[in-house]
Formats: structure tokens, sequence, C-alpha cells
């Protein structure tokens, strides 16, 4: 008789280049907080992640590159959180506290990336697709949130798609200012949001 042993599962393995690439990545954010995307420099993110220059731009060719990475790392999460709205079957009124919560949770977290990103996709091809490619996918969560209250689904200017571009900017452009002056102002503009959404989540 063969003996059936229990399987063993093991997290997968971690590369080494990955982990040097995540330690770039979190230097660079907590330089952006402390000298500002055009105050540091590649030999700034590389001693603050205790490397050479020149090991540095084996990973990444410029401080550009460096900071498209770090917006990819940051929007991959707002994403995330994206497609758990869509997927929360809740009632409206918790989704929309829930979803808001989650994306202030980001901007307290990460607020150096995102601001960065709107200030420099502009002038940044590649932040900006990421940035605005994000701004779509939540765009259309919020769509499919409004379309759940009973807001129509068409392609109307008062119908669920408009509606949610619009809220999304505006969300976006709220939590942007507010980030810049504290987490309380970053928390009253989320019930402010919150209040906002609801409002048109409730006008039909």
């Amino acid at each position: 008789m063969t003996k059936s042993w229990p399987s063993r599962r093991t997290a997968p393995a971690v590369r080494k280049g990955d982990l040097r690439e995540r330690e770039i990545l979190d230097a660079a954010e907590r330089l952006l907080g402390t000298h500002g995307y055009a105050q540091m420099t590649v030999g700034d993110i590389a001693a603050e992640a205790g490397m050479t220059r020149g090991a540095l731009y084996f990973y990444f060719a410029s401080k550009q590159d460096v900071l498209t990475a770090l917006v990819a790392r940051t929007v991959q999460a707002l994403q995330e959180k994206s497609g758990a709205a869509v997927a929360n079957t809740a009632p409206v009124a918790e989704v929309v506290s829930a979803t808001l919560e989650r994306t202030a949770e980001l901007w307290r977290q990460h607020g150096v990336v995102m601001r960065a990103a709107v200030d420099l996709g502009s002038s940044v091809p590649e932040i900006d697709e990421l940035w605005t490619g994000t701004a779509e996918v939540f765009a259309d969560a919020i769509a499919a949130i409004l379309g759940r209250s009973g807001v129509p689904m068409g392609d109307g200017p008062d119908d669920a798609a408009a509606l949610g571009r619009v809220l999304c900017w505006m969300i976006e452009r709220s939590f942007y200012r507010a980030s810049k002056v504290s987490i309380a102002e970053l928390d009253a503009a989320t019930l402010t949001c919150r209040a906002v959404w609801m409002r048109v989540a409730q006008s039909p």
C-alpha cells in the first residue's frame, strides 16, 4: 500500500532582482516625500536604496523610468480596488463608502506618488497613459455601481457612464488637493465625495 503524504504548499520564490527593484521603488517613494521629483537624483535614489549608481542602472535607465515604475505599482493597487468595488454585492451605500475609504487610504499611503503622476502626466506620456487608463477603470466601476442604484446605463449625458467619468475626476481632484493639506482634509474630502456620489445615485 502506497503511503500518501499531505501536500505542502510553499510560497513562490521571489527573484533577487524583484527584491532589488522593490527596494529602489521604495527608496524613490521616500525621496519623493522629502526631496520632490525635481530635486532628487539617480544618485540619491541609489544611495537611499543602499546600492551604487551603476547598480541602479542595471534595473532602470533613468529617474523617469523609476518614477514610471513606481506609478505603475501604485495604479495597480488602485485598479485592484476598483475591481473589488464592482464585485462587492453589499448595498450601494456601503459599497460607495468602502470604495472611497479604500481609495483615500491609498492617497494617505502613496499620496506623493499619486500627486507626481498627476503633475507629470502632461509631460511624460507613459505616466499619463498609466494614470488616465486607471481613471477609466475607476470611472467604469463607478458607472457599474450607479447602474445598480437605478441610473440608466446608456450613453447620454445623465446616464451612468458619463456620470461615472465626472465623479471619477471629481474624486481625483478632490483627493489630490486634500492630500497636499492634511489627513484631516483628506478625511473631509472623502465624506464630501461620498455625499455627492450618493446624491447622484439617488437622483433616479
